[in-house]
Formats: C-alpha cells, sequence, structure tokens
C-alpha cells in the first residue's frame, strides 16, 4: 500500500510578480474610469509596463480583472479603516475613510454592470465586500460615538445610503466632488446636538 505523500504548501508569489499585479490593477482601475469596461486589455498591459501575456496569467479574461479591481478596492477600504483608526482621531478617521468610500463608489459604478453579466451575477462578489464595508463603517461610527464626537443615535449604514444616493441619482460628471462636500455636511450633521 502506498502513502500518500503530503503535498507542498503553495508558494508564495514572488516580490515582482506581485509588483506587476499591483501595477496591473492600478492600471486598469484607472482605465476603467475613464474608458469604461471596454478599455483595452493590451493598452493596459503596456501602461502597466508588462507584456500581454503577463496580464492574461494573472487575470485570464476581461471579467477576471474587473472583479480583482473590484476586490482590491474594497480590500482596500477595509484596511485604510484599521489605517486611519490608528492614526487620527475618530471624527477625522470617519471623514477620510468617507472620501474615500466616494472613490470606491466611482469605481462600483463603472465594475458593477460587468460584474452582474458573469456567470451567476455578482451577488457572490458583493454580498463579501457588503460584509467589510460594514464592518469598517460601523467601527469608526462605533468608536466616534465612544469618544462623543458623534451623535449615539446614528446609524452607520444612513451614511453610506448617503453617499450612495448622490452616486445614482447625479448623472452629472462632477457627482464625486459633490459626494465629498456631502461626506463634511453629514460629518457635522452627525455631531450630538448640545
Amino acid at each position: 500500500m502506498a502513502t500518500k505523500r503530503p503535498q507542498p504548501a503553495p508558494r508564495k508569489p514572488r516580490a515582482d510578480a506581485e509588483r506587476n499585479r499591483d501595477r496591473i490593477l492600478q492600471v486598469a482601475k484607472e482605465a476603467f474610469t475613464q474608458f469604461g469596461a471596454e478599455a483595452s486589455l493590451d493598452e493596459i498591459a503596456k501602461q502597466s509596463g508588462v507584456g500581454a501575456g503577463t496580464l492574461y496569467r494573472h487575470f485570464p479574461t476581461r471579467e477576471a480583472l474587473i472583479e480583482a479591481v473590484y476586490r482590491t478596492e474594497v480590500e482596500k477600504l477595509a484596511a485604510a479603516e484599521r489605517k486611519f483608526a490608528e492614526s487620527m482621531p475618530p471624527i477625522e478617521a470617519l471623514r477620510a475613510w468617507m472620501k474615500l468610500f466616494v472613490e470606491y463608489i466611482a469605481a462600483k459604478k463603472l465594475i458593477a454592470p460587468v460584474l452582474n453579466t458573469l456567470l451567476g451575477g455578482a451577488s457572490k462578489v458583493f454580498e463579501s465586500s457588503h460584509v467589510q464595508i460594514w464592518d469598517a463603517i460601523r467601527a469608526l461610527v462605533q468608536r466616534a460615538i465612544a469618544t462623543g464626537e458623534i451623535r449615539e443615535d446614528l446609524d452607520p449604514i444612513d451614511l453610506l445610503r448617503a453617499l450612495i444616493g448622490v452616486a445614482n441619482v447625479a448623472a452629472s460628471p462632477d457627482w464625486q466632488q459633490s459626494a465629498q462636500r456631502l461626506v463634511d455636511i453629514l460629518i457635522t450633521g452627525s455631531r450630538p446636538t448640545k
């Protein structure tokens, strides 16, 4: 009877491969923002300083690249919550995170239609992102409530709904500037009444 050999642990990607992947994602986000979901993948590879083969090795399809850009934006939001909470006063951490959330909305607006066309839809992608985003905003709001900088009755989801509402209602190209201004209005309106 032959004994099974344990499978080796998957190798961690080389540092240069990680850099290439990160650069492709950054350039792809900019390209999708500027040209929409049909941005040229060859141009994305060129602007990333890699060959098309490298791009396709990391992201075999346009949909895989779009989904990776979306997931990366969600991961940035989650990481930013921790970074801001450690380095800023609670109210400023909340403000900075909400401004970053506006950028996330912009990326999602471009990517969501493509994600929705994926086989099986984008519900699994959106489900996991929803949890990460909810956890981040809840932690920031709870921290600000604990220090007395935000009203105790504030529901964190209301802040997100207001920003998403501006993005969905405003068809003008300057909706992001409006949403950024709205962040300051929301923060001011969330302060405790004296």
